[in-house]
């Protein structure tokens, strides 16, 4: 429609709607007009806006140009030429089985190259793929002849989690190889286990494929609430979170358990992982209310033999009057490792009339610690070095007065020695201030963990500190 069409259609409207205003309203009261006066006025606005909205266009008369250009046909023989000419790399992944030789693992890589196996087993550091262990992943990548272009595994010792992990690499440079390892990029996983005793620990951690080493560390972490040789029961539970190292998407070690929990007989033990950058071991295992699971101090100070003499009075072997002996003597041979019974400081070390070569260690609460009769103290310790509990200080020895090889050891407490087999030996000091708060953050996160493998109804757990 065009302007001119839509402008009359206006003023017809427009016209129409007057006339029937005038017959509706003609004599009508003065406030009925004015009321017929704006509703007219907003009906011809309306009815002008709808008249002279655009219309949909109407493109039945648009021009059409056509375009023609001519595209050229694909070379197939060109591009086929070219893939021949380009050099295919292949990759392949095979796992080392039980009995497997070098040509036996290299045939089903798809490794074709004698001059790689000759250089696999003449060289020292290659050699090592010929002593990979059942079930370890071996990646090559081959040309389209079976050349070997390249060959990668990973190196870990499983048995010793600190031993580094390292990615043995052979790399092809021309008509040579050449074989380097370097640090693997490992990447850290949390796991969560649960499982239940039928008839021994590891009997149940095994079907919850639960790895040896994190069996043994459950192990220490309840030890001193579950003798595991004794007390287990049938149908005891727990659950352990713990670390988990992978390297290209293959399990190399475990770490650390992170947390625990143990059912015992009714019992039920919890323990979670702090780490403490202060501590030389790098942190510990507390209860979840923040009191550490570690005795204070060890009960000897050395794997030994017999007491020789105890906290009493005795006959001095070597002044031969009574006197009451304030340690306690532990029998050993010459040389036998001394260790720290508790974290401290070094109060002195070297030599004093009648202890000989004795290591005094002030612990917190005034705690303190003697250590007679040493052969030698460890090499470069001195006053005010901090030392954790079980580190070595020393060795067995027969310095001072002392009649044969054993440790004179004293714990005192305010200075005032106390019988170290009989003293009521005090948990380590409990987390308080910022560490209690970092804490917590900590242990919050693993007990949401452990509920998750709980089973429903179980009772409270009765913390493992008491």
């Amino acid at each position: 429609m065009s302007p001119k069409d839509k402008f009359k259609r206006v003023r017809e409207l427009s016209r129409n709607a007057s006339l029937l205003c005038h017959e509706k309203f003609h004599g009508a009261s003065r406030k009925t007009r004015i009321l017929g006066a704006g509703a007219l006025f907003l009906a011809a606005f309306t009815l002008g806006a709808a008249g002279f909205a655009p219309a949909n266009p109407d493109t039945s008369d648009a021009p059409v140009h056509p375009i023609v250009k001519d595209l050229p046909l694909p070379n197939l023989q060109q591009q086929i030429a070219h893939l021949e000419d380009q050099q295919n790399t292949y990759i392949s992944q095979e796992r080392v089985r039980p009995g497997d030789t070098l040509a036996s693992l290299l045939t089903r890589l798809g490794v074709d190259d004698s001059d790689a196996a000759n250089f696999i087993k003449s060289d020292a550091t290659a050699r090592t793929v010929m002593q990979l262990r059942a079930g370890k992943r071996v990646i090559a990548r081959t040309s389209d002849e079976g050349q070997l272009e390249q060959l990668t595994t990973t190196l870990s010792d499983n048995s010793n989690s600190s031993s580094p992990v390292s990615t043995l690499v052979i790399d092809r440079h021309g008509d040579k190889f050449q074989a380097r390892t370097e640090p693997a990029q490992l990447e850290r996983r949390v796991e969560m286990r649960s499982g239940v005793i039928r008839s021994s620990l590891f009997a149940a951690t095994d079907s919850a494929e639960i790895p040896d080493a994190i069996a043994s560390q459950i192990v220490d972490m309840f030890a001193t609430n579950i003798n595991f040789a004794s007390d287990l029961r049938r149908g005891d539970r727990f659950t352990v979170v713990y670390e988990t190292f992978w390297s290209n998407g293959e399990p190399v070690r475990t770490g650390r358990v992170l947390a625990g929990e143990f059912n015992n007989a009714g019992n039920n033990y919890q323990a979670v992982w702090f780490d403490d950058p202060g501590s030389k071991i790098g942190g510990g295992y507390y209860s979840f209310d923040g009191k550490s699971l570690k005795k204070a101090f060890l009960k000897s100070p050395l794997t030994f033999t017999r007491i020789s003499s105890g906290f009493a009075m005795r006959l001095h072997p070597i002044l031969g009057i009574w006197k009451q002996h304030k340690g306690v003597d532990f029998a050993a041979p010459t040389g036998t490792p001394i260790h720290a019974s508790g974290d401290g400081v070094i109060d002195f070390a070297g030599q004093q009339t009648g202890y000989g070569n004795v290591v005094m260690i002030k612990h917190w609460s005034n705690y303190s610690t003697v250590y007679g009769h040493m052969s030698r103290i460890a090499p470069g310790l001195r006053k005010g070095m901090k030392v954790s509990q079980g580190e070595l200080i020393g060795y067995v020895g027969m310095t001072g007065w002392a009649t044969g090889p054993h440790l004179h050891y004293e714990f005192r407490i305010n200075n005032v020695p106390r019988d170290p087999l009989t003293v009521d030996i005090p948990n380590a000091q409990p987390l308080a201030g910022n560490q209690l708060q970092r804490f917590r953050a900590v242990s919050t996160d693993m007990s949401r963990r452990l509920a998750l493998l709980r089973p429903a109804g179980s009772a409270n757990a009765t913390l493992a500190a008491r």
